[in-house]
């Protein structure tokens, strides 16, 4: 119990949509000068930043989904045909 509560709190620090803003910043920023000529490197870096936004946003959806299953129940009711 204490370790899926110590795993969850992790998960909600790092799986905010701060980091996922702040990563697509830094892809704006490397990608701006690469485009300028300041810097010369693989394109293979963005995507590798863009694979990793692309699993915190996955986690982010991942918390907040099975937040709300756990606080909305769907309960499926019989309709009589009567």
């Amino acid at each position: 119990m204490v370790l899926k509560k110590l795993k969850s709190s992790w998960i909600d620090n790092f799986a905010t949509y701060e980091t996922f803003i702040f990563i697509g910043l830094i892809m704006s920023i490397i990608t701006l000068l690469k485009l300028l000529g300041y810097y010369n490197f693989s394109s293979d870096w963005l995507w590798f930043l863009a694979g990793v936004g692309l699993i915190i946003e996955g986690s982010i959806s991942l918390v907040k989904q099975r937040r709300f299953d756990r606080k909305y129940k769907i309960i499926e009711r019989k309709e009589d045909n009567d």
